[in-house]
């Protein structure tokens, strides 16, 4: 008979006044953003912002095209970014916020299979794990301590290698 398995997930709920002066301009850059998303076809925003190791911030918006799949979630706009200009800079946290774009409030919105999976290539690229912060109503934050915790049984490059090699 099989042995049934479960995944438990890691995470805390941080209130806004729990975050560290930098961590709040991460935070507030990742808000700001949801104006610069560019989201006519699914009227949902979404802003990111990577805090690097040397404190500098990089942020990015969800941009959308007709042609699906051609547009970018702002968590990738942000990693992609971050790394192509900073490549030797560890992303120490990641921040995100949704919103929808007629509502008031931030969406308790996660990221998606391809961003989770672009957040494991940059904790292995840099071999260092990086928080993921979610901000949700009432400007409190889900903070996920890695990209391996936001996705059990992640695919790496240590997947494709064949067994004894």
């Amino acid at each position: 008979m099989a042995e049934k398995k479960q995944i438990q997930i890691e995470y805390e709920v941080l209130e806004w006044k729990e975050l560290r002066l930098k961590e709040q301009e991460g935070a507030q850059k990742a808000i700001d953003m949801l104006e610069k998303a560019y989201a006519p076809y699914s009227n949902f925003s979404v802003g990111a912002c990577v805090l690097l190791a040397d404190g500098s911030l990089v942020s990015g918006a969800n941009q959308e095209n007709a042609a699906y799949p051609s547009g970018l979630c702002a968590e990738r706009v942000a990693l992609f970014a971050a790394n192509a200009n900073h490549p030797n800079i560890p992303v120490e946290q990641l921040f995100i916020v949704a919103k929808p774009q007629a509502g008031q409030n931030f969406a308790t919105a996660h990221s998606c299979g391809n961003c989770r999976q672009v957040m494991i290539e940059s904790e292995s690229r840099q071999a260092t794990p990086f928080s993921i912060n979610i901000i949700i109503p009432d400007k409190k934050v889900i903070r996920i301590p890695s990209a391996r915790t936001y996705l059990p049984f992640a695919f790496d490059g240590s997947s494709m290698k064949q067994a004894g090699d």
